[in-house]
């Protein structure tokens, strides 16, 4: 994902915005890493570039 997306990414369950932390890139690209509400704390992972914005009760059930 591109680094621009945090501008307009916001956390799902209240609408904050996210901090991005432990963070890998390849090139200009975020291959993984953490994005972090800075409001509630509710931690969402970037895995292969893509952000998990699922809230964490639905994470589990999601199909990989």
């Amino acid at each position: 994902m591109k680094e621009s997306l945090l501008d307009i990414l916001c956390c799902p369950l209240d609408k904050h915005d996210l901090d991005l932390e432990d963070a890998e890139y390849e090139g200009d690209e975020i291959i993984s890493g953490t994005l972090v509400c800075t409001e509630c704390g509710e931690r969402y992972p970037i895995e292969d570039g893509i952000p998990n914005l699922l809230p964490p009760d639905m994470r589990e059930q999601a199909p990989a």
